[in-house]
């Protein structure tokens, strides 16, 4: 096993511990590694289109108006670039509608590659503009929120209004709305409720943001279909300036390692202390996954492609103040 030293992100140290060669934890994977994941890619396929049938969606889908599938966000980021990639494979790029939703925090970069990407699958990419949405918010709001400072209220309006557009399309063309949260967000509630939340189904919520990583690389192994650049940038929300996710979570490797232990292997927090990790740090990530609880009972159902997903596999208590012994 390969040998982690202390990783320290925005000062803060979450110690030393050995990284299990959990295909998705690796970094710099071999080309034999990357395979592995062809079952997970090919249960994604296998199962989209059978929820649609199995759901009486496939007329929804294929809408005599546009000859397309559902409004599907793409961000330009990791997540929304391998849910496209997937629904691709699945559907057929002429059932697929990618919907780029910028706003003042939008870098241009990920415009740049949001259209890239679609013009690599053939998939139309509607683009709608949230800047003036956004100011309207706000100054609906402005004398409800007087006095107080701009915080996740503001940043979360954004995700809603984009949630809003993606439903009105849904429900104006009959599109099923594709979420593209990943594991790891929704273990510890990173995600906005009728926000990006917002949909009919999910392709990555088994799917942990480190195996994001790897499966996009395995598709790729081909040829270069999601553009290098939104794989090798940092993740972020693009919610307010400057903004990356480990401004709030641990390093994705590290995060996905406790996630490993506590939500897959049903370890306790000693447990994991046990295997490297600052205790601190495990008690605050256990706490994040149990308060998340009521979330993931809203969230969209999912492929799942783990020993344990949320859902019928793994559920909390939301009431009665549940505290894990």
């Amino acid at each position: 096993m390969p040998r982690a030293g202390g990783f320290t992100t925005h000062g803060r140290d979450y110690g030393t511990h050995e990284i299990k060669c959990y295909s998705y934890l690796c970094p710099a994977p071999s080309l034999t590694t990357t395979f592995r994941h062809a079952p997970n890619r090919q249960n994604f396929l296998d199962q989209r289109p059978r929820f649609i049938r199995r759901s009486s969606l496939e007329q929804a889908t294929t809408s005599e108006r546009t000859g397309s599938t559902k409004p599907y966000s793409d961000s330009g980021g990791i997540d929304s670039a391998l849910s496209l990639v997937v629904a691709v494979d699945a559907l057929g790029s002429e059932a697929v509608t990618a919907v780029s939703m910028p706003s003042h925090y939008t870098a241009e970069t990920n415009r740049e590659d949001a259209a890239e990407l679609t013009r690599r699958l053939g998939v139309r990419l509607l683009e709608i503009p949230i800047q003036e949405l956004v100011a309207a918010y706000n100054a609906a709001l402005i004398e409800s929120f007087s006095g107080t400072k701009s915080n996740v209220a503001e940043e979360n309006l954004q995700a809603r209004i984009r949630g809003n557009l993606l439903m009105a399309l849904s429900n104006k063309f009959g599109w099923l709305v594709l979420t593209t949260g990943n594991k790891s967000e929704m273990s510890v509630g990173y995600a906005t409720l009728y926000g990006d939340m917002a949909g009919g189904f999910s392709i990555l919520k088994d799917v942990l943001k480190t195996r994001v990583y790897m499966l996009s690389r395995w598709r790729n192994l081909g040829g270069e279909v999601i553009p290098q650049r939104i794989i090798d940038k940092a993740p972020s929300a693009e919610l307010r300036p400057d903004q990356l996710d480990t401004d709030n979570l641990p390093p994705y490797d590290v995060l996905d390692a406790i996630l490993q232990a506590y939500v897959e292997e049903d370890r306790d927090p000693s447990e994991i202390e046990a295997l490297g990790f600052d205790r601190a740090l495990v008690d605050h990530v256990v706490a994040m996954v149990d308060r998340a609880e009521y979330k993931r009972r809203q969230a969209a159902p999912g492929v799942r492609i783990s020993a344990r997903a949320f859902g019928k596999d793994r559920r909390l208590p939301i009431t009665n103040q549940y505290r894990p012994d």
